[in-house]
């Protein structure tokens, strides 16, 4: 009877708990579920700026619609002019080169190559007015470009080939008095476009995001929290927080999931264990390039064809450029399951003038890291190899000029000459050129952080603890259960589940010979 009560006390009391456990749980708010009724309330500017008569004229130069604003917001040029979107570089230490000064201005990719000598085209998205050249002023306040990133008209385009200059259709007074905080609008305008076209670059960065739905980003979704860039690129005195791992090289100001979610994000205790080798990004970025394909390759080595003494195109089924005379042949991709890669926050990368061994691929951006080392995380990663020009003597990568005003003046896209832009193109970063040219192989890493799918379509367990293709079967250095077969650890494991089953066994024919034998002499 005794044996009876306690058992009724035991189940009483894990019912009292479960039925706890499960109005606690009710009760809680999925992270996902706060940071939408956070951000469902909407800033809106604190003043009209239609009302200000200063606002209300015509303006004979965008740079008089700066003089406008700094008229008002104080100071705010000078902060503007300290930033890397401003400079285009940042200082660093670069592991194995030092403190340096990195940025566009001097780090190389392997996609339109840099902007040495063709910033009529690359300045399009600079945040300053006429960055056509070295010559460009980047102490005078005035090239500031204060509506590139505060437009909320939806109507503010820059000029194509404009080095930076508005297009001539833009009403500037009309703009000037609908401005505010920078919105996807103004941060995709180039974020999304970098690379030449929609997603060339980041795959996790295109025009998708303006206005995308939950299974396409559940921060962004417009039927979710519709979170904006801004939100988690918070900035201090115009120094935007986070950094693109093509021009940066230390650990540091970097945007991160557990700013919001925290380090142990999951109520459970198996999925939390995993974040201490696993960035969030790894299981919950699934694929990159949802909705648009994304570049994965681009040979420049077959740039320069032409058809009845003319450049052409060629598309894929998709309407997606497969071959273009200025830039040689593509290969492109869509829902990309990521590479994966060790990534302690910090990278090395190729600098103008770097000489390397043509033999192999170069790696334009190395990211670091290693099981071993306590800081890094296993990332998701887009790689893009590329085959692009070098100098064969002097065993460095080349800074073609491509885009030109004038036809025979040495840009490749109009006169397809590589000897000719080869030339005209290390004049403008003064380096010398040998005369020989030849095209090498290029790798560069871009870290998958956006794109993040909802929970029920996360990474699943099997996806990467499975012997057979699973998503981490290259990554090294370590050992990951129903992946890896170690033979000692097998028959270790085995043998120890064999002698829980013997012990099992022997304990419960034990005691079913004792209650026999109590039987018996009952």
């Amino acid at each position: 009877m005794k044996r009876i009560l306690i058992a009724f006390l035991v189940l009483g009391l894990t019912a009292a708990m479960v039925s706890t456990a499960l109005h606690r749980k009710s009760e809680e708010r999925s992270p996902l579920a706060t940071l939408a009724e956070q951000y469902s309330h909407k800033v809106k500017p604190s003043v009209d700026h239609s009302l200000f008569t200063q606002l209300k004229k015509p303006f004979a130069s965008p740079q008089d619609v700066t003089a406008a604003c700094v008229g008002c917001h104080n100071g705010r040029a000078a902060e503007v002019m300290q930033s890397s979107h401003w400079n285009w570089e940042r200082t660093e230490y670069v592991p194995g080169q030092g403190i340096r000064a990195i940025g566009k201005r001097n780090i190389l990719n392997n996609f339109c190559i840099g902007i040495s000598g063709n910033q009529q085209s690359c300045d399009r998205c600079h945040i300053g007015y006429g960055y056509a050249n070295s010559a460009f002023d980047f102490k005078n306040a005035l090239n500031v470009d204060c509506l590139a990133c505060h437009d909320n008209s939806a109507t503010y385009n820059k000029q194509a080939e404009g080095a930076g200059m508005p297009d001539p259709s833009v009403d500037l007074s009309y703009v000037a008095q609908h401005v505010g905080k920078p919105q996807r609008t103004n941060c995709g305008t180039c974020h999304f476009f970098g690379g030449g076209g929609n997603n060339v670059k980041h795959g996790d960065l295109e025009q998708a995001l303006f206005d995308p739905s939950r299974d396409v980003d559940v921060h962004m979704a417009s039927d979710g929290p519709d979170m904006q860039c801004v939100d988690c690129h918070t900035a201090s005195k115009h120094q935007m927080l986070g950094k693109m791992y093509s021009v940066s090289s230390m650990n540091r100001n970097r945007v991160e999931c557990e700013t919001c979610h925290s380090r142990l994000p999951h109520a459970d205790a198996i999925l939390n264990d995993h974040t201490l080798k696993v960035a969030c990004q790894t299981c919950h970025v699934p694929t990159y390039a949802k909705v648009n394909p994304t570049k994965l390759s681009w040979d420049w080595s077959t740039a320069g064809r032409l058809k009845d003494g003319k450049p052409y195109e060629e598309k894929d089924a998709n309407g997606t450029d497969r071959y273009m005379s200025i830039k040689g042949s593509f290969v492109w991709g869509k829902q990309v399951k990521p590479d994966y890669v060790w990534f302690d926050g910090t990278a090395s990368h190729y600098l103008v003038g770097d000489r390397f061994d043509s033999s192999k691929p170069l790696p334009m951006n190395q990211l670091h890291g290693s099981y071993d080392d306590p800081d890094s995380k296993i990332y998701p990663v887009k790689i893009h190899r590329a085959n692009q020009i070098y100098d064969t003597v002097n065993k460095y990568l080349i800074q073609p000029k491509l885009y030109s005003a004038h036809a025979g003046d040495g840009g490749f896209w109009g006169d397809f000459d590589w000897e000719r832009a080869a030339e005209e193109g290390m004049k403008e970063i003064n380096l010398p050129y040998s005369g020989r040219y030849g095209f090498a192989q290029t790798v560069m890493y871009w870290p998958i952080n956006h794109m993040v799918s909802p929970k029920e379509a996360s990474v699943g367990c099997n996806e990467c603890h499975t012997r057979d293709h699973g998503r981490l079967e290259h990554l090294a250095g370590f050992y990951m259960p129903g992946r890896d077969h170690r033979p000692w650890l097998d028959v270790l494991g085995g043998t120890l589940l064999a002698l829980t089953f013997a012990g099992v066994v022997i304990h419960g024919g034990a005691r079913a010979l004792v209650a026999r034998r109590r039987k018996e002499e009952d």
